[in-house]
């Protein structure tokens, strides 16, 4: 359970700056995401023990991400004055909250079954993690210029960099799905050999690592249509 203390601190951040709990909230989706990472990893080299323990700090950094989101609703629900619309905020919000969604379910799928496969669909998981990774990781650079943006009143200068960042994160995932694709071609090639289970499961967690950068890019494009909005 999170402490009351957890949620006080991030109400009192809030009053400081409604932009600062969405960079938290960002910062708890990449936060599962690297420990996905770890367990991903793990689960490649057959060490089950750590994916499981993985799999638990994930469920409670998901959880602290939840918290802060619950926080940011009810905050927007009072009369506390916006840079932007309150209702391109929530929407901004939801595919943001997926991401550490997403990462947890994948974290548990992970823990179902060992990894019975050939190498090159090992090496190929390893390659969609990392380019995952490294779109989220770009997405969290996007959401913390939100606080430069307030103090500078939305300069063209500022707004256009973040939209820079919006377009980077967007290509990032374009090589995602690229990854995603070639990676799901193999497996079903391989299919005499990894089984319909097998098959299914590793189909699935592609799927669900996919997910998380499809969520970082709806994201991405869902602030660049809040700060257009303004």
């Amino acid at each position: 359970m999170i402490k009351k203390d957890y949620i006080r601190s991030v109400l009192n951040i809030f009053a400081s700056s409604p932009f600062k709990p969405l960079v938290m909230h960002a910062n708890k989706g990449g936060d599962c995401v690297r420990k996905l990472s770890e367990s991903l990893f793990a689960f490649c080299n057959g060490d089950m023990e750590k994916v499981e323990a993985l799999s638990r700090e994930i469920d409670v950094i998901e959880h602290e991400a939840d918290v802060i989101k619950q926080t940011i609703r009810s905050e927007l629900s009072s009369s506390i004055m916006l840079p932007v619309h309150s209702n391109d905020l929530l929407n901004f919000l939801k595919p943001q909250d997926s991401i550490s969604d997403d990462a947890q379910e994948v974290a548990f799928w992970l823990t179902v079954r060992k990894f019975e496969a050939p190498d090159e669909i090992r090496e190929g998981f390893r390659e969609l993690i990392s380019k995952t990774l490294e779109t989220v990781e770009m997405y969290e650079v996007l959401v913390s210029t939100l606080g430069e943006l307030l103090e500078t009143s939305f300069s063209k200068r500022d707004v256009e960099d973040t939209l820079d960042l919006v377009v980077k994160v967007e290509e990032m995932e374009h090589q995602v799905d690229m990854i995603e694709k070639n990676l799901v071609r193999q497996i079903f090639r391989n299919e005499a050999r990894i089984g319909a289970v097998g098959v299914y499961h590793l189909a699935r967690l592609v799927r669900g690592i996919g997910d998380i950068a499809d969520k970082s890019e709806h994201a991405a494009d869902r602030l660049r249509t809040m700060i257009m909005r303004r």
